[in-house]
């Protein structure tokens, strides 16, 4: 195993791990900062009213972007069972 091969796994995986993980944050941030900004503008300062619309919003997210992650995790896994049988020859 080179190290040429480490790195080529591990930035592989770092950027599968990003891809999968940004649409999933970006949409918790966004609804948290709406939130916020609905509860400053009207003095409300429940602190479960955050987490309901997050997690609503992140199943929602979760639920509609499945096909593409599980694509995404499937050519991931043949990439890096490819390198490992490119790896034994």
């Amino acid at each position: 195993m080179s190290t040429d091969f480490v790195v080529f796994i591990s930035n592989q995986t770092l950027i599968t791990a990003l891809y999968l993980l940004l649409p999933i944050l970006g949409s918790a941030l966004l609804v948290g900062i709406l939130v916020g900004l609905f509860q400053a503008v009207t003095s409300i300062q429940e602190i479960t009213l955050t987490f309901i619309p997050k997690i609503a919003v992140v199943g929602l997210v979760i639920l509609l972007l499945m096909p593409w992650m599980l694509d995404l995790v499937i050519g991931f896994n043949l990439l890096i069972f490819d390198q490992i049988t490119q790896m034994g020859q």
